[in-house]
């Protein structure tokens, strides 16, 4: 099954993982850090930032692909996904503030609403949008 917006959003979610990553590095080699944060802030912030975006891009990534296996690929399911990599790129910026950022709180807001939705698709799809070809019984342990 041939998935457009779980491809496209993978690439994409690669490629902020990657200028998260350079954006870590660019300070590294400024500043010498060779290990860890070497007590520097704007580093260890910026490592956090892209340690808070591994730790939920599978999880939507997952839900995204399910949500599209089950329910096709849909306008409502691009926007979606391009809402969550805006959030994530303004939840980096934010994190670089000294103070509480509004880029931050907007792009952790944005990427629990992206969790909730897409979890509620996939439990709608599940149990209430069973429609033609998908799975209306469960698999049984036999099969």
């Amino acid at each position: 099954m041939f998935l457009p917006i779980t491809l496209t959003f993978a690439a994409a979610a690669a490629l902020i993982n990657l200028w998260l990553a350079m954006r870590i590095g660019r300070i590294r080699m400024a500043e010498k850090v060779l290990h860890g944060d070497g007590g520097n802030s704007p580093l260890s912030k910026r490592m956090r930032a892209q340690s808070n975006y591994v730790e939920y891009t599978p999880f939507v990534l997952i839900l995204t692909g399910l949500v599209e296996m089950a329910l096709g690929s849909a306008t409502w399911l691009w926007a979606t996904v391009a809402a969550y990599l805006v959030a994530r790129i303004l939840h980096a910026f934010g994190m670089d503030s000294d103070t509480p950022a509004k880029t931050r709180m907007i792009g952790i807001l944005v990427t629990f609403v992206v969790i909730i939705a897409l979890s509620i698709a996939a439990l709608y799809a599940v149990y209430i949008g069973m429609g033609e070809g998908m799975a209306t019984e469960p698999l049984s342990a036999t099969a």
